[in-house]
């Protein structure tokens, strides 16, 4: 059991913030050492703002892990960047993440933009350093950023291996002052379990139908009953276009039976219980431009 008498337990909120794709959910998953979080190599996965706690002797971290900072297209889009904006404005420290093997353009600058007018401390995650050919494209990185923001540390790392993360965890606990411990110390999420079911669901849609489905989806979990010897759980897979669910289903109903197993392992795996899964798959046309449609998939509110 974790004790908070100690005079050094530390605690504070931590933004995790970056351009899609920076590889922010893989580096908050590898933190707490298990899957809290849904992994695509799409950009713009994450579509809500999602608490991580990681508690240890030394204090306990709440990450907010956000939607990736991006222009805009239909309200979805607008919700979530919204959201990435929300949630660097009461916290403690912001982790800017940076990918090593991407260019720098218009949307690091937007967000360097964003750093320069917050008091917060900011630290800056340079990741997939694992893809990098030499220490000098490294160096050149670090001198280029730095430059622009006066972070309080720069941090290489590999959010697939893990590499340099232990030194990561140790700059961002020198940034918090000492607390009290805000969340049990066995709860890593403050999102119920229906929520997590979804995305796992969603995100095995992102990975199966590959570019041939845009982040025009969202699921919703609409029965969880516990049976004697299995957990039944029943969701909904919403899409824009006919077109799209005949993908989503497959040939002879395929693509949405492997979607289900492979989803379904990973529920069984959150709940701790055998599963029985089913799924539905709807279409409602320009869902995303729809305040109606955007309350009852889970955006533009916030959970109770």
């Amino acid at each position: 059991m974790v004790s908070t008498k100690s005079n050094e337990f530390r605690s504070g909120f931590v933004s995790v913030i970056g351009r899609p794709n920076a590889g922010k959910s893989t580096l908050l998953n590898h933190l707490l050492g298990q899957k809290v979080l849904i992994m695509s190599d799409k950009p713009q996965t994450t579509r809500n703002r999602i608490q991580c706690i990681l508690t240890e002797e030394r204090g306990q971290i709440i990450f907010l892990d956000t939607p990736g900072i991006h222009k805009p297209k239909h309200k979805l889009g607008e919700y979530m960047v919204g959201k990435a904006k929300e949630s660097m404005r009461e916290v403690d420290v912001i982790l800017y993440m940076v990918d090593l093997s991407a260019e720098y353009g218009p949307g690091e600058e937007f967000i360097i933009e964003m750093l320069k007018q917050t008091r917060v401390p900011c630290v800056l995650v340079l990741n997939k350093v694992d893809l990098l050919a030499s220490k000098e494209q490294l160096m050149r990185k670090i001198q280029q950023f730095s430059a622009l923001v006066d972070f309080k540390a720069i941090v290489p790392v590999s959010a697939k291996t893990g590499e340099n993360t232990d030194e990561l965890l140790k700059v961002i606990f020198n940034q918090l002052s000492k607390g009290p411990m805000y969340y049990p110390e066995d709860e890593v999420t403050d999102q119920p379990e229906r929520f997590i079911m979804a995305e796992l669901v969603r995100e095995k849609v992102l990975q199966l139908t590959h570019d041939e489905i845009p982040h025009s989806i969202a699921v919703v979990i609409e029965e969880v009953a516990e049976k004697k010897t299995l957990v039944k759980v029943r969701a909904l897979i919403v899409v824009e276009r006919d077109s799209q669910k005949g993908i989503v289903i497959g040939a002879g109903g395929k693509q949405l039976k492997e979607i289900g197993r492979l989803a379904r392992m990973d529920i069984e795996a959150l709940l701790g219980s055998p599963v029985f899964l089913e799924l539905w798959v709807k279409v409602k046309k320009d869902w995303r431009n729809r305040m109606d449609s955007l309350r009852n998939y889970g955006y533009g509110k916030e959970r109770d």
